[in-house]
């Protein structure tokens, strides 16, 4: 059986919650959120600690309670949220886009629907080394689940690898837990989160050992064991300076990759960026990308921060609700949701992704004007 919407919106983290709620507010009423997860709210609700940035993007308000907010905004509005529902499907034909979805209870069934917004979110990476696959080398995001979703301490003695934001705030999460970290190790000279998070961290006696990595885990069944070692100037691990301790759990905190299978899969085209964790769909200044009536925001269009993400999703919301806003009000609401974003990513942390996304912007224009894109 075929169910009709006006907007589909694919993931329920906080780039889809937003952008769920602001379609409807614009004035969609036929609007479908799906979700493979049992619970909606995506990162959000593994997320205790207090955000930072401005009142209009939740500072000083726990991501959990966040997630809350934007659910009940959903809910409110008439929104419906399909929970445990993945898509295995997708067709693009022009102003139709059909989707395939699979529930546990429902089966397999296909939606038609005029509009999508993809908030697929990122997906987590992994180095590998000897030892790698024991139980009990996780990573951060894993380890973030089982303690602040289900609450279930799936190591007594950790190593943690990588001092991004993501390594910081679930080392100091574990602390809370009642966990042990041993150590955090940098592969770089440098801490690479903010230093507020790391300050929590350094107050409770973790050491950051920089220019440090992961040699090898050893262990029967399970880690019992991890070794790390100095890297020189050069990158190279330097022989003689291995460092042993003895954990049951190490942690990988080492960067996250928009999840692009479902913008590959409808046919979006996409650019390799670094600084946003690598290929990104292209997509205009109101995220549509280069299928018209796809839209993409949060941390598939590039990871960033989850207040970034929120704010993506308000705008992808007003892009695909242009028809029902004057041109006059359209391009506003456009240009100050472009100012926030710019806001949100000033900073030394933030300047690389600023550029980067307004690269995207330039090659997405670039395209058009080659006639590679809207044809």
């Amino acid at each position: 059986m075929e169910v009709e919407y006006d907007v589909v919106v694919v993931g329920s983290g906080p780039a889809g919650l937003s952008a769920a709620a602001e379609v409807l507010r614009r004035g969609f009423r036929r609007v479908l959120v799906v979700d493979e997860n049992p619970l909606p709210g995506g990162q959000l609700f593994k997320q205790i600690h207090k955000f930072f940035g401005s009142k209009e993007h939740y500072a000083g308000v726990r991501g959990f309670r966040i997630g809350e907010v934007l659910l009940n905004e959903v809910e409110k509005l008439g929104g419906t949220i399909l929970l445990r529902t993945s898509v295995i499907g997708a067709s693009y034909e022009g102003e139709i886009k059909a989707l395939w979805l699979s529930n546990p209870e429902r089966g397999v069934g296909k939606v038609r629907t005029r509009k999508v917004i993809v908030a697929t979110g990122a997906k987590e990476n992994v180095i590998a080394f000897p030892g790698w696959t024991l139980p009990g080398v996780m990573g951060a995001g894993a380890v973030q689940t089982l303690v602040n979703i289900y609450r279930v301490l799936p190591g007594r003695r950790v190593l943690m690898v990588g001092s991004g934001n993501v390594g910081l705030i679930v080392s100091y999460q574990l602390l809370q837990a009642g966990a042990e970290v041993v150590a955090v190790v940098e592969i770089l000279p440098k801490i690479g989160g903010w230093a507020v998070h790391a300050a929590k961290i350094l107050r409770m006696g973790v050491p950051i050992m920089l220019s440090t990595t992961i040699k090898e885990v050893r262990g029967k069944e399970w880690v019992e064991k991890a070794v790390v070692w100095h890297v020189g100037r050069d990158g190279k691990p330097v022989a003689g300076s291995e460092v042993e301790f003895d954990v049951d759990l190490v942690c990988l905190a080492v960067g996250l990759s928009p999840n692009v299978e479902l913008t590959r899969l409808l046919g979006c085209e996409h650019i390799y960026l670094r600084a946003l964790g690598g290929w990104t769909p292209l997509h205009d200044e109101r995220m549509e990308t280069s299928l018209k009536g796809v839209y993409v925001c949060g941390d598939v269009a590039g990871v960033e921060e989850a207040s970034v993400a929120i704010e993506e999703g308000k705008l992808a919301g007003i892009g695909a609700s242009c028809e029902l806003l004057s041109r006059e009000e359209f391009n506003t609401l456009v240009e100050e949701s472009w100012r926030r974003l710019d806001e949100l990513r000033s900073g030394p942390f933030g300047e690389p992704r600023k550029e980067a996304k307004r690269l995207i912007l330039r090659e997405f224009k670039r395209r058009v004007r080659d006639k590679r894109i809207g044809e």
